[in-house]
């Protein structure tokens, strides 16, 4: 069960962490640049970007974070390294938080971007970038955030799993049984006596 869950929070803390640097780098680097481009390459961009973006490399991740840590969370709390529960806990709740910011406002956001159409038929291109932009840019800041701090809780959670796995000192069972041998001095009123027919011989 304790590889269960070491594999378990391997995995979570892996998905967790791909989401937390997928968010950032588009709060520090992505939207930044696009921020300094025309409109049209913005809106062309996002919307290229929102549909690349649907495929299992970021699903995976994105949606299996959520049963790792939950089930990281229920072997945790059945006694398999139970203080890492409240961070696993901490991390499952952070991670829902974002994944309801992602749900009800980025995704929103991103196909009212698409129903625009397409860049070169956009009367208003300034009104459709200033309706997304702004709002979205804020959004996945916060996002971003909530995976940032989700990825901690889970990593400290992986620490402490492994800081409360049992230590097996070599030889294993063998040297847990094995009787103890005390030595005492020569002479000492302890050391046993040779037998009578040693000493005849």
């Amino acid at each position: 069960m304790r590889h269960l869950q070491t594999a378990t929070l391997l995995a979570a803390t892996l998905s967790t962490g791909l989401m937390a640097g997928l968010f950032a780098a588009f709060a520090y680097a992505v939207m930044p640049g696009l921020a300094r481009s025309s409109d049209r390459t913005l809106v062309d961009a996002m919307q290229g970007i929102n549909k690349a973006i649907l495929n299992p490399v970021f699903m995976l991740p994105f949606i299996g974070a959520i049963p790792f840590v939950g089930l990281a969370a229920v072997l945790a709390w059945q006694g398999h390294s139970r203080p890492a529960l409240p961070w696993l806990i901490a991390a499952l709740v952070l991670y829902l938080v974002a994944f309801a910011v992602t749900s009800g406002v980025n995704v929103p956001l991103n196909d009212q971007l698409d129903r625009a159409g397409e860049p070169d038929r956009i009367a208003q291109l300034s009104s459709v970038r200033t309706q997304f932009e702004a709002r979205w840019t804020t959004w996945n800041v916060v996002r971003a955030l909530l995976h940032t701090a989700a990825f901690a809780c889970i990593t400290w959670a992986l620490i402490v799993h492994g800081a409360h796995q049992p230590q097996h000192r070599p030889g294993g069972d063998a040297a847990d049984h094995a009787p103890a041998v005390t030595a005492y001095p020569a002479g000492s009123p302890h050391t046993a006596a040779p037998s009578r027919d040693v000493r005849r011989r």
